[in-house]
């Protein structure tokens, strides 16, 4: 199988490239996830003090949803907010999630790519030089170019971290 970052049929070159990524990214956590049961999407680890596959899973959506709204230059419809945040909960943590199961995370997850995709091809390279507002307490800023990149970065980080309490659900249920 050849790899290559290829853009999209109906996009502009980089953008088409860096969606590519996200798009990817998508896919392996797919992959990563696939047969997970619901005590192993839930799972907090052995002493129950990580996030779960749950909350990781839709803090990367909630993140990437609000990169899509970043893109088209539009706030986050409430409706949106509702259904897919809060970003972090009164504790500044990952809010807790249980009992969603894994084929809802990934359906609306993949919603949030399809708003990606369609955003991206109204994009052109030159609209990667934007420059647009992110973060909670600091505003900070970054082109829209960094945020695509940024997308497929935090998603590899947050898989990394999947994979890792994979390993120790195996482990600790092995152990038992």
């Amino acid at each position: 199988m050849l790899y290559d970052l290829k853009g999209e049929a109906n996009m502009s070159t980089i953008v088409g490239m860096l969606y590519s990524a996200v798009k990817e990214n998508s896919q392996r956590l797919r992959l990563i996830s696939d047969g997970m049961s619901q005590e192993e999407v839930d799972y907090k680890g052995p002493n129950n003090n990580f996030n779960s596959t749950a909350q990781l899973i839709k803090h990367i959506m909630y993140v990437d949803l609000n990169w899509v709204y970043r893109i088209k230059g539009q706030p986050i419809p409430e409706s949106l907010k509702a259904e897919y945040g809060p970003m972090i909960d009164e504790n500044y943590r990952l809010p807790m999630v249980k009992g969603m199961p894994l084929n809802t995370l990934m359906s609306k997850y993949e919603s949030v790519i399809k708003m990606l995709k369609d955003s991206c091809e109204q994009l052109t390279d030159v609209d990667l030089d934007k420059v647009v507002t992110f973060g909670h307490e600091n505003e900070k800023q970054a082109t829209i170019r960094w945020g695509l990149w940024h997308m497929a970065d935090h998603s590899r980080y947050h898989q990394a971290q999947i994979n890792q309490l994979r390993r120790m659900y195996i482990d600790y249920f092995l152990s038992n």
